[in-house]
């Protein structure tokens, strides 16, 4: 790299218009949607999709709800054409779809566009051709005015072919390719004289479609050419200002939403962000970030692993997991302060009585998408006690006191850096049941037992396998887990004062099962948790007690 860049790379120019109105502006409604994954997404792979694949990709597309679909280049050969018509033939297109191709400013490639498309109920063809100065000079050798003839003589044969098929309802898109470095002048100029050949109104408006062919500055920049551009267009309320961003800069979904503030109608990109280079607008961040400020995108994706599933067998690229709204960890915790917070986040959501969501580092309810919540908090070496116990309850429904949570995560950290892997949801309750549940290898185990005497004063007896051997206990005390602790405190076992108890239910019904949770202060000081499980509340609390003393 260069010490001094500006040796060799120009910033790029901002646009002059000091009474910009954009910044103010916010985004209320959805844009018309144009997906151009099956042409800008396909001519970007290293194996272009086969018809199989573009019609799966075809049909996500529909029941995602586009109903504006760019489906092919079809002057490309015989395999987008063939796949195009085959569409039209097949009546694959829903009446509320239009589908569009796209074509360069040549008499062949137009005529060869309009004839795939015979047949169809509602059709745009969308023309282009470069008009910056970049392209002029390097590329075509060629002056303002060639140009502009170019797309001239192009719009005269879109509207020529137009009429061959008045069956069909046609509209007409026009993009200046490279407009985000083209003068915006010129870019008017063009497209000022592309209007005067098809003469839209309204009613029947043409889609003027401004590239950021290549990202070239600031999201800014883009949205004050917008602007300029739709200020100054003459006949602005017959057309449709549609935008169509890349990503060479990381800011493609910003451009865009920037330039809807900026006075765009349409939007153009794929789902997912495919496209050449770093991609183009990705649609499912941007109507996904419109759904997250209440405004309906018009689009369903309610089921984005459907989506990111199609699009990984379609396109042959894995979806990156940090994708926004739809990476497989995009509403998954490691961290233990992140966890705590989103656990904490979803109590507090159920105890509120509005239905406005707030949770903690979720922008959006995973629910709303198809994901579980089971996936939001994941452990690792990373994790907190919030984490695990998150886990343990959405697993096993097990509802752990928070001094038992620290204690337990003490554990499965020890787990977690044996292993140097992530932990799922059997790895943390097998570790759990070896820590506080009582098992045949343990020094007390329960066999059977019965509980005698008033209120107040209570005797417990019970037999129990003590170092394999069984033996009969009996201590008394103002209630069952007193009785037990004064049995044990008779015998070989521990004394134990105990500091708190609770317990819950797990499920419902005559299947549920009790779970008692039991903080007891050994001799020395230390601070013993034991936990019992039984269908039984009582001899649930009677096991937690000898888990407390087995582990004392």
């Amino acid at each position: 790299m260069l010490r001094d860049p500006s040796a060799k790379y120009r910033p790029f120019p901002t646009v002059d218009i000091a009474d910009r109105t954009w910044p103010s502006k916010a985004i209320t409604r959805a844009p018309r949607w144009l997906s151009t994954d099956l042409r800008d997404g396909n001519q970007a792979l290293i194996d272009p999709m086969d018809a199989e694949k573009k019609t799966r990709f075809f049909d996500l597309l529909v029941k995602v709800g586009l109903k504006e679909i760019e489906v092919g280049f079809p002057s490309a050969g015989a395999t987008e054409f063939d796949f195009i018509s085959g569409l039209i033939r097949s009546g694959r297109v829903p009446d509320d779809v239009t589908v569009q191709v796209l074509t360069q400013s040549r008499r062949d490639l137009i005529e060869t566009s309009f004839a795939s498309l015979k047949g169809a109920r509602s059709a745009i063809v969308h023309l282009y051709n470069a008009v910056s100065p970049a392209w002029r000079k390097i590329v075509f050798g060629m002056t303002r005015d060639e140009v502009k003839a170019i797309a001239v003589a192009g719009a005269k044969v879109l509207r020529d072919e137009a009429a061959k098929q008045p069956d069909v309802a046609w509209q007409f898109e026009y993009s200046p390719e490279t407009f985000s470095t083209a003068e915006l002048d010129f870019s008017l100029e063009v497209c000022a004289a592309v209007m005067d050949v098809l003469r839209p109104t309204k009613d029947a408006p043409i889609i003027l479609n401004l590239p950021a062919t290549v990202e070239c500055a600031t999201p800014n920049v883009y949205a004050d050419q917008i602007e300029y551009f739709c200020r100054h267009l003459p006949g602005r309320d017959a057309a449709v200002i549609s935008l169509h961003t890349h990503n060479d800069r990381g800011t493609g979904v910003a451009a865009a939403e920037l330039g809807l503030m900026a006075g765009a109608d349409r939007v153009e990109g794929c789902l997912l962000g495919n496209g050449e280079r770093t991609g183009n607008c990705d649609l499912v961040t941007v109507a996904l970030n419109m759904y997250t400020q209440g405004i309906d995108p018009a689009l369903d994706l309610s089921d984005i692993d459907e989506i990111v599933k199609t699009v990984e067998y379609a396109t042959s690229i894995p979806v990156h997991p940090r994708t926004p709204y739809a990476g497989d960890l995009v509403f998954t915790a490691f961290s233990g302060s992140h966890q705590d917070a989103i656990k904490k986040g979803f109590a507090a959501q159920a105890a509120r009585n509005d239905d406005y969501w707030e949770v903690p580092y979720l922008p959006i309810d995973p629910a709303d998408l198809g994901r579980s919540y089971e996936a939001v908090i994941r452990v690792n070496s990373q994790s907190g006690k919030g984490g695990v116990a998150w886990v343990l309850e959405q697993d096993k429904g097990l509802r752990l006191p928070k001094r038992l949570q620290a204690d337990f995560s003490r554990h499965v950290q020890a787990l977690a850096d044996a292993t140097s892997r992530e932990l799922n949801a059997a790895d943390i309750f097998a570790c759990f049941a070896a820590t506080y549940l009582p098992g045949e290898s343990d020094r007390f185990v329960l066999r059977d037992y019965e509980e005698t005497g008033a209120a107040g004063d209570r005797l417990f007896v019970g037999r129990v396998a003590i170092d394999g051997q069984e033996r009969s206990l009996s201590g008394r005390g103002n209630g069952l887990i007193s009785g037990v602790v004064a049995a044990l405190a008779d015998s070989t076992g521990p004394t134990l004062d105990v500091v708190d108890y609770a317990e819950h239910a797990i499920g419902h019904g005559a299947e549920a099962q009790a779970v008692a949770y039991v903080e007891c202060r050994a001799d020395d000081g230390r601070t013993i948790w034991g936990v019992g499980m039984d269908t039984d509340v009582a001899t649930a609390s009677v096991r937690a007690i000898l888990s407390a003393a087995n582990r004392a």
